[in-house]
């Protein structure tokens, strides 16, 4: 072997190496952007409606936002978009190496709190969608109902890992808690995203909210996300260079089209209503 192959052999990982962390980089930005538009807007759409004392503004966007004389399910409903705000803002902040090594105390309560948020709107989703009523048909119910049951899983495993020291296995379903919670704000982006591709709807009823298409991305909306950190985890410890240059693609080629559907969901769904 010459000389310059050696060096191209060399360089190769290294290049590779880079690559996954730029793709992971751009998928990180892209997301924490996203996240933090969803928060402003429902922070400042709901939160800003009930301020005023206009609950009723809520049902402008959901089917089953206020509903008079129904104390509980108001209660419920409030607390589980407040806490969506305080979720959305400290998910992303929990998941940077630098906060986690330079201020660790603040890491382990913003984690504690984005725990007990994560399990209590686990709790009220459910609490909607089965006592309260939510759109969709009872599959896209089901779905919802094992997001919120994967929400507390990981919520357990990743404080049980931390407990006993086992930080490489909490910072695995950390990674995987914040995907499940975020199922939420994938299924908007997915969403947007399929209509722009469709230029329109298509596979569902946009009246009823019900289809195939809506059933698939129900379970997609955090399954998909958590077959892909699988893949990202085991090409990052076990693939050579030229898996870890094919995951670096296929995720910089996902997360423009998270982007895609961020900005439909951004100018279609949340911007009108502020």
């Amino acid at each position: 072997m010459t000389g310059n192959a050696v060096d191209a052999a060399q360089r190769k990982p290294a290049l590779a190496d880079k690559a996954l962390k730029a793709a992971v980089v751009f998928w990180f930005l892209v997301t924490v952007i996203g996240q933090w538009i969803f928060g402003y807007y429902v922070a400042f759409f709901y939160g800003g409606s009930a301020a005023g004392g206009h609950f009723e503004t809520w049902n402008k966007v959901l089917a089953y936002g206020y509903i008079p004389g129904d104390a509980m399910g108001n209660v419920a409903m409030a607390a589980h978009l407040f806490l969506a705000v305080i979720i959305t803002v400290g998910g992303p902040i929990q998941l940077l190496p630098r906060i986690r090594e330079r201020a660790p105390s603040f890491h382990r309560w913003n984690g504690r709190i984005y725990v007990l948020t994560a399990v209590i709107m686990s709790l009220t989703g459910l609490y909607r969608v089965w006592a309260r009523g939510a759109v969709g048909d009872v599959i896209q119910h089901v779905a919802i109902s094992l997001n919120a049951a994967l929400i507390m899983l990981c919520a357990a495993l990743a404080v049980r890992h931390a407990l006993i020291r086992n930080f490489g296995a909490h910072r695995r379903w950390a990674l995987r808690l914040f995907l499940v919670v975020s199922g939420v704000w994938f299924f908007r982006v997915g969403l947007m995203l399929w209509i722009v591709l469709n230029h329109g709807p298509a596979g569902f009823d946009p009246k009823t909210f019900q289809g195939p298409f809506l059933t698939f991305l129900s379970f997609a909306q955090y399954l998909l996300p958590l077959a892909v950190l699988e893949l990202y985890l085991r090409t990052r410890e076990r693939a050579g260079a030229g898996g870890r240059l094919a995951m670096a693609a296929g995720l910089a080629v996902l997360t423009a089209a998270m982007g895609v559907g961020i900005f439909a969901a951004t100018l279609g769904m949340w911007l009108p209503h502020l």
